[in-house]
């Protein structure tokens, strides 16, 4: 497989789809509830496709439950890191770290030996990455972001695999993108419904039009990621749709206004350079 142009700039659009949510998140009022909000909004929007776009294969069911509950984490992780921090530290740690995690972990799931392009251009991403995210670090005033942060890179690096894995046995990428992000953020909406139900509840009645946009923003970003890695090499993919934390840094230097505007120059710097390699 190629990691070709058509697919390379479909990542690149999903991941500002992917940096717009995750400011949503971060600029609402109560990161947890403002998760479920995006969380349970990602489900509504895919329910109109249920009349059109038939289950996955059978042998894709136990990647659909895997992922369900591994995106439990995902979310939980999500709103502890933006409880604790800037957008511009948390989400470029977590973005970061991942794509290196997948790529060791994707000869032995799938057999592919990433050559040396590719592996220059996924380092560069990710150190990238992290540099955009450790502007301003203070370990005392940032441990319990980066703590969460980093949990998370373990977890996006997981569902990264398990769903490569799930989308490649169900027979069509929509068929599992359809009903995966009908069941991914259900478990979440659940526990903050236990937890929280009266808060939940007048939130969703105040902002469901956010939960909504955010939701469509969710499907789009994963669903063309999911799309393409049936396309390119998975470690290709997971490490260009990383290059969301740029417009993550951006959005949170100049709307959010969280600073450190050379420092995260360099950062973006960086990533394009590996985009770049991606493609040599």
């Amino acid at each position: 497989m190629e990691l070709t142009l058509g697919v390379t700039l479909a990542v690149l659009g999903a991941a500002l789809a992917h940096a717009s949510w995750n400011a949503m998140v971060k600029s609402g009022t109560d990161p947890m509830l403002d998760t479920a909000l995006v969380a349970l909004g990602s489900s509504a929007v895919v329910l109109p496709f249920f009349a059109v776009v038939p289950p996955p294969e059978s042998a894709a069911w136990p990647w659909l439950v895997a992922s369900a509950v591994i995106h439990l984490g995902y979310f939980t992780a999500l709103a502890g890191a933006y409880r604790a921090g800037d957008l511009s530290h948390g989400y470029p740690i977590m973005r970061g770290t991942a794509p290196l995690l997948v790529a060791l972990s994707a000869y032995a799931w799938f057999g592919e030996t990433p050559g040396l392009g590719m592996w220059v251009g996924v380092l560069l991403i990710c150190a990238g990455v992290l540099w955009l995210g450790l502007a301003g670090f203070d370990w005392r005033r940032s441990r319990a972001a980066t703590a969460w942060a980093l949990a998370n890179a373990a977890i996006i690096a997981a569902y990264t695999l398990v769903d490569a894995a799930g989308v490649r046995a169900a027979g069509g990428a929509a068929r599992y993108v359809v009903w995966s992000f009908f069941f991914m953020g259900l478990p979440f909406v659940l526990m903050v419904l236990a937890l929280r139900r009266n808060a939940f509840g007048e939130h969703l009645a105040r902002h469901w039009r956010r939960g909504l946009a955010g939701g469509a923003c969710v499907v789009t970003s994963y669903g063309v990621a999911l799309w393409a890695m049936t396309r390119a090499p998975v470690a290709a993919v997971a490490a260009l749709r990383e290059t969301a934390v740029v417009f993550g840094a951006l959005i949170g230097v100049w709307l959010l206004k969280e600073g450190h505007v050379r420092h995260r120059l360099a950062g973006a710097a960086a990533v394009f350079a590996g985009v770049v390699a991606l493609k040599l």
